[in-house]
């Protein structure tokens, strides 16, 4: 990891030192705040804010989540850019049961020190998954129903077949996982540091060993591994942009770049139907992009934010 990196990550710990001892106690563990941002947070500009409007997400049939380190966030884009309903204190990077667009019915938030929790559209909580290890960063899931939640740190993957029961746990080469997303063939792949250096691995569908994957240009810091429909893509955080990949063996090409002009840190993004949404850890706000054409926000999302740290998207 480079130093800028470094000190990126150690602020991100520090936000949650200070999260966590905020007023009373959390209904559940606080979340972790991914450990993965590459945000410079300016710690003393993290308040709490007022109650928002009522909830009004019941009219709504595609909304969209934005986990940060008190909570996550509801929002109706395109109907709205504004705020509309929370999950209190639960909040952190986040997937859904399709590959990328909007989830059906379901989505899952990361939080807490070993806590991946499932909720029905639009905030019913269905039941929370515990992993043995301890430090979940983000999730994905497969086709078939399978649940993938990396662990920051020591870069193993727990498996949880049929998103239930206690997971198997898989060494992977990375030291630090930091994000992880299945393509259309169900095969898995995640991203993180190895030897302080960025590092994609696969494990194949079918197969019990991640292998390492490696890429035709340099990706500074890791972000959001995700399937787009015909590229697998892999987000840098430090730059801004999306990669698109063709997979070749244990090599992957550089095809696209999606440049996110004007985010200040995407600590995670979802591809949905022709857009991209921009957890902002750098502005404390959600930006939404053109996909793929990128460029500049089409609109920004905002509300009760403090260092986002994921979103998803998913319909009724």
């Amino acid at each position: 990891m480079n130093a800028t990196g470094f000190g990126k990550y150690a602020g991100a710990l520090v936000a949650l030192a200070i999260c966590s001892a905020c007023g009373g106690a959390p209904a559940v563990a606080p979340p972790n705040p991914m450990l993965v941002t590459a945000a410079h947070p300016n710690l003393s500009a993290l308040t709490h804010y007022p109650a928002i409007v009522p909830d009004r997400y019941a009219k709504s049939k595609t909304l969209e989540y934005v986990g940060d380190v008190y909570g996550t966030s509801i929002f109706d884009y395109p109907k709205s850019d504004q705020q509309i309903g929370t999950i209190d204190n639960v909040g952190g990077q986040e997937c859904t049961n399709v590959l990328y667009g909007y989830g059906k019915k379901i989505f899952w938030i990361v939080a807490g020190a070993i806590q991946i929790t499932e909720y029905q559209v639009p905030k019913k909580l269905i039941k929370t998954l515990s992993d043995s290890v301890g430090n979940p960063t983000g999730c994905a899931m497969d086709a078939g129903g399978d649940l993938a939640v990396g662990i920051l740190t020591n870069g193993d993957i727990v498996i949880f077949k049929n998103a239930s029961g206690s997971g198997t746990v898989m060494t992977t080469p990375l030291a630090r996982e930091y994000s992880d997303g299945y393509d259309n063939k169900g095969n898995l792949f995640a991203d993180g540091f190895n030897n302080s250096r960025f590092e994609l691995i696969e494990l194949p569908k079918g197969s019990s060993k991640f292998q390492a994957i490696a890429t035709s240009n340099t990706v500074e810091f890791p972000g959001s591994v995700q399937w787009d429909g015909k590229y697998l893509t892999v987000m840098d955080q430090e730059l801004g942009e999306i990669y698109q990949y063709t997979l070749s063996g244990t090599k992957a090409t550089l095809k696209g770049t999606v440049s996110l002009s004007g985010a200040g840190d995407c600590a995670q993004t979802w591809i949905a139907t022709g857009d991209v949404f921009c957890a902002d850890a750098g502005t404390d706000a959600t930006e939404v992009f053109k996909y793929p054409a990128g460029g500049s926000p089409i609109a920004v999302l905002t509300g009760n934010l403090d260092l986002p740290l994921g979103v998803v998207a998913a319909e009724k």
